[in-house]
């Protein structure tokens, strides 16, 4: 029922533009209700056409709960601890699922050779799991057409296997789906069987990873897929073995290779290997699908995320994450030797994770789907029970293996809570002490500085106003070049962000401060290439947003006050199209080595916010856009320097104990061994400027 009902033709349903997933249930949370604990959004931001948004009445059962989630700070930060710790169970599932599908699929050679030691068959799964590991960094790409079809073979084989114990063994079998015989069970066993319901997680396991991988196919495919073959399969495989059980119940612990006719015990020992190796390869490839979401949205320090396929988007691969699963997969077979105790480790471990989705669906249903209160309250009341039904009786398995998953949640909670709060407090004392436009203004046009031929690209966490590195930089060094770009580099809760808006520019101050903003968007799926030329495609914007500003005889500049209220301008408006847009060939004819050459001549969007508009003469038109092109183009020849701020966070010294250890030394060691946005970027090092800062929070 649970993988069925909840995730086929529920959870499937929430998907985020075809991306699965606790985050990208979290994502969508956080687009209908402002409850985002990193506020660098921008009002242009719900512009973007994968910005799905939808009003939600005032009166609506919606509404109401949306305002008491967005009420309190608290509310927050529990929705918050709550994602955390389900992303941190589906990590767990990817270090628990290869050891216990290669353990128990090679351990089915004991069936056939049963003087075999078991450390053999321990050595032999290590052998494989190093081997699957190992070949991550490849990709699946070259294989993964072997999937499908080793998959089909494989759920028919069981399923056949399934019918012929049924038929051959007990049919009466079939009358266990009455829930007369559970209650009886209870009855009979009390206790002892109630904690033996502990045992049953292990057959519907992979449901999370089944929906983290979403990505990678269609919700439709999927719900066929499982609906049509995938369900019938299982339960004919499980009652199959029921089956064979009930004659000869001392076959407990190896059931289903003891169930296998020895003519095709062979063959189907080869398939459940591989197929053992492919549902362990799903889940390393949703874990590494959620720490890149996790990365992204500001819960996990940067790491090397590589892109393993040209064809399909989704095939990424992290080099330092899967090392660690590795070696903790390794350790946990090796220790445990036994899929017995990983078996009551792996419950727990999936029930926490779909008890975190129930709750993260049941605010779906109400404030981006707006239900049905009644379909709301069974679909969470009757989950709800049945999920908890089952975890209290894990929970009896925790000192048999079942602290295991506690322990790998438990730190990589402490990592993703720890470097969330230091990120946060970093931003939160940026922005108490971004730099007032007013003082901007007072220094003139010059800034009271040395204007130098070049750019600078000063790279901030804030979407709004001058961070204070800007000050910062300018008091050591009274020099700065000719024209300065604020760029933010900004996740968003979506799945990605086209390329045409992915750079947002407008001017800062008046137009003789040649000063700008860009805010270069990306969405939590958004993978930073190396053939990406992030430069060029910066300064490319940048011309574009020059060139259709020259066509304009007034702007009106925002100041700090308007962009953080965001409040409308006045401003008169007429159409852009009425102003005159260079030829192609006058704005190739500025510079042999131009990059206006491939710009396009579409009209750059601009806010009717943010401008006031004039009809200039066609001459004064031309010869502006030409002059301010030209000078653009100048600066970009003499050179471009990314100015970076190697920040230091420290916790003030009336800090309590905790806090001092969280920021100096958990969070100080994060921000040691993460990738600075210098590699992320391509930046060379010749073009590399870091202006050291330390803040105390």
């Amino acid at each position: 029922m649970i993988p069925l009902i909840k995730y086929v033709f529920f959870v499937m349903r929430a998907n985020d533009n075809g991306e699965g997933g606790t985050f990208a249930l979290y994502s969508l949370i956080c687009r209908h209700a402002k409850v985002n604990t990193i506020p660098n959004q921008h009002r242009t931001d719900k512009q973007l056409t994968t910005y799905s948004q939808s009003e939600i009445q005032g009166t609506s059962v919606a509404a109401k709960v949306k305002r008491w989630l967005e009420g309190k700070r608290y509310r927050h930060n529990a929705l918050l601890i709550l994602v955390v710790l389900g992303t941190c169970m589906v990590i767990g599932d990817g270090i628990l699922t290869p050891a216990i599908s290669v353990l128990s699929s090679v351990g089915g050679i004991k069936v056939d050779h049963p003087r075999m030691s078991n450390d053999v068959v321990v050595v032999i799964a290590l052998i494989i799991l190093v081997g699957l590991f190992s070949m991550q960094r490849y990709g699946t790409d070259r294989v993964g057409w072997l999937f499908a079809p080793v998959v089909l073979i494989w759920f028919l084989s069981i399923g056949t296997i399934g019918a012929y114990n049924i038929y051959e063994h007990n049919p009466k079998v079939l009358r266990a789906f009455s829930p007369h015989y559970i209650v009886k069970f209870f009855k009979r066993g009390k206790k002892r069987n109630w904690v033996s319901l502990g045992g049953i997680m292990l057959s519907i396991t992979g449901t999370e990873a089944l929906f983290a991988d979403l990505g990678h196919f269609s919700s439709l495919a999927v719900q066929i897929a499982f609906t049509v073959l995938v369900f019938p399969c299982l339960l004919l495989a499980y009652t199959g073995q029921a089956a064979y059980l009930t004659k000869y119940p001392s076959d407990v612990s190896e059931a289903f290779y003891r169930s296998i006719p020895d003519c095709v015990y062979w063959p189907i020992f080869v398939v459940a290997t591989i197929a053992a190796v492919i549902a362990s390869q799903a889940t390393i490839s949703a874990t590494f699908s959620i720490i890149k979401q996790s990365v992204a949205l500001g819960f996990f320090p940067m790491v090397k995320v590589v892109h393993t396929s040209k064809q399909f988007p989704g095939q990424i691969y992290i080099p330092e994450i899967n090392w660690i699963l590795m070696i903790l997969c390794l350790a946990i077979t090796a220790g445990f030797k036994s899929t017995t105790q990983i078996g009551h480790a792996y419950g727990i471990a999936v029930v926490a994770v779909m008890l975190v989705t129930t709750i993260l669906m049941t605010l779906i249903m109400l404030i981006v789907w707006r239900s049905n209160i009644l379909l709301v309250a069974i679909f969470t009341l009757t989950f709800l029970f049945v999920e908890m039904v089952y975890f209290s009786a894990v929970l009896f398995k925790v000192g048999q293996g079942g602290w295991v998953p506690l322990v790998i949640a438990g730190v990589f909670l402490i990592v993703m809570c720890v470097w969330h709060y230091g990120t946060v407090k970093k931003y939160k004392f940026e922005m108490q002490c971004k730099v007032p436009m007013a003082w901007i203004l007072g220094l003139g046009p010059s800034l009271g500085l040395v204007r130098v031929p070049g750019i600078g690209l000063v790279y901030t966490d804030l979407p709004r106003g001058v961070p204070p590195i800007f000050s910062h930089f300018v008091t050591h060094l009274p020099a700065i070049h000719s024209i300065v770009v604020f760029v933010c580099v900004k996740y968003l809760p979506v799945t990605t962000v086209t390329p045409e808006e992915r750079f947002y520019v407008k001017r800062i101050g008046p137009k003789n401060l040649n000063m700008f903003r860009c805010a270069v968007r990306y969405g939590y799926t958004d993978l930073h290439k190396r053939e990406d030329d992030f430069e060029n495609l910066l300064i490319k914007s940048l011309t574009q947003y020059v060139h259709q500003e020259s066509l304009i005889h007034s702007i009106s500049y925002s100041s700090d006050e308007d962009e953080e209220t965001g409040e409308p301008f006045n401003a008169e408006s007429t159409n852009v199209s009425q102003c005159k847009v260079l030829s192609e060939t006058e704005l190739c004819g500025l510079s042999s080595a131009s990059i206006t050459s491939d710009v396009s001549l579409e009209t750059f969007p601009v806010s009717r916010s943010e401008v006031r508009f004039s009809i200039p003469s066609e001459a004064s038109t031309v010869d502006s856009t030409i002059s301010d092109l030209q000078y653009l183009i100048n600066c970009r020849d003499a050179g471009i320097v990314h100015i970076f701020g190697n920040t230091i966070v420290r916790a003030r010294r009336d800090s309590n104990f905790i806090k001092r250890v969280a920021v100096n030394h958990i969070y100080a060691f994060l921000r040691r061994i993460c990738r600075e946005n210098s590699v992320i970027f391509n930046v060379p090092h010749e073009s590399l400027l870091n202006v050291g800062q330390v803040f105390y929070v």
